[in-house]
């Protein structure tokens, strides 16, 4: 990812590495070199480099002049459905694999993940939230945000997915676990029960909105759609009344709230979206499922298979060696799904929330770069690192 900006620091930060290179790639291509001795990037990681046009498909003239590489430093392009074999015979024997054995290039786990959900068509937006998380939405031509707040990659070189990450998704609730909820984890021990779920069933309690109380979930900065290193976390509206079940709720549906704020973004490049799909470690909770629902007012499908990127690997490889004859043919694999509907009740609610959220964030702008930096004079001044 964003090889543009990491190539660029080398050049300018650590010249004696960066005047030593021969070639540059990622992780990927450097095992597939290993073991097959090829030297080739898919479609879907060149677009996530910042060197690659994605109007001409080809390397960017005006990138490779900024970071004084070559295309011959670089990888060739070649599509999702790329197929190769023959590894490396010392590779076979460490791992079993026969050389005639056929490998498909693939793409990238973002792009992957709305293929797994089957969100590929015009109207249909797909979540992710894990750790962090992602709206995508695909379109059949690239397409960029004059405002800079979302992405546009590659799955294959006829399908692009536009969309927004987003650092602070489960991430954040699990730091409320860990340090807000410590009793709540302790009796989750003692029934023998998952302590995320004890605290949804906490947080269900507690009316939607959260009796006004408001949460910025800028724990790690933020990337889309403010991308601002320096944004950081936030109560706001507390009082007497709030307890702690409301602040988990708040923390929930600051996470909600932040990527319906992507969408926002996202709705003005594409569309509205007609319907969502819903993936992630997130996906299990009925309120966030729920939640997610009504917060964007839309309904929202959840899938049955919550490992989307490698259910969509898997039908890359299929179309690449003809088990199948299009890639809309996923819908045959997602399995189940199940679909929540928007409650009026509360979305009544959010309509009014959702816009002191997003001008708070705004407001605070200035601030998180004063505090940001109070913390980096500051809060690290007593850490010793061991540098050896």
């Amino acid at each position: 990812m964003s090889s543009l900006c990491k190539i660029t620091w080398l050049k300018e930060d650590v010249p004696e590495v960066y005047n030593k290179a021969a070639y540059y790639c990622g992780i990927k291509e450097y095992v597939l070199y290993r073991l097959f001795g090829i030297w080739q990037m898919d479609v879907s990681v060149a677009s996530c480099t910042g060197m690659y046009n994605i109007f001409e498909l080809q390397w960017d003239d005006k990138a490779l002049a900024q970071t004084g590489v070559s295309k011959d430093q670089l990888p060739k392009v070649v599509d999702a459905y790329e197929q190769f074999s023959g590894m490396k015979e010392e590779y076979t024997k460490v791992t079993g694999c026969p050389q005639d054995v056929t490998f498909v290039q693939g793409a990238f786990d973002g792009a992957l993940s709305n293929l797994g959900v089957n969100a590929i068509d015009d109207g249909v937006a797909a979540v992710t939230i894990g750790t962090s998380g992602a709206i995508r939405m695909v379109s059949d031509h690239p397409v960029i945000d004059p405002k800079g707040r979302i992405f546009c990659y590659a799955l294959t070189k006829e399908l692009w997915v536009i969309g927004g990450p987003v650092n602070n998704g489960g991430t954040v609730f699990s730091w409320a676990k860990d340090n807000l909820f410590d009793a709540e984890k302790s009796t989750a021990d003692l029934l023998a029960k998952d302590s995320y779920d004890l605290l949804t069933e906490i947080a269900a309690q507690v009316p939607a909105g959260s009796d006004g109380l408001l949460f910025h979930p800028f724990l790690g900065g933020e990337r889309a759609p403010i991308w601002d290193a320096n944004a950081r976390g936030s109560f706001l509206g507390l009082t007497q009344m709030h307890t702690r079940a409301h602040m988990i709720r708040a923390v929930l549906e600051g996470i909600v709230y932040n990527l319906y704020t992507v969408l926002l973004a996202l709705e003005e490049v594409l569309g509205q979206p007609q319907s969502i799909l819903a993936t992630g470690g997130f996906a299990r909770s009925e309120l966030w499922r729920q939640m997610l629902s009504d917060v964007f007012e839309r309904p929202v499908t959840i899938p049955q298979a919550f490992e989307s990127s490698c259910l969509g690997a898997a039908v890359v490889g299929m179309k690449s060696i003809g088990v199948i004859d299009d890639l809309a043919e996923v819908k045959n694999f997602v399995g189940k799904t199940e679909t929540y509907a928007p409650n009026p009740d509360h979305f009544e609610v959010y309509r009014e929330l959702v816009p002191i959220y997003i001008r708070l964030t705004r407001q605070l702008k200035t601030e998180y770069q004063t505090i940001a930096e109070f913390q980096r004079k500051f809060a690290q001044k007593d850490l010793n690192f061991d540098e050896s």
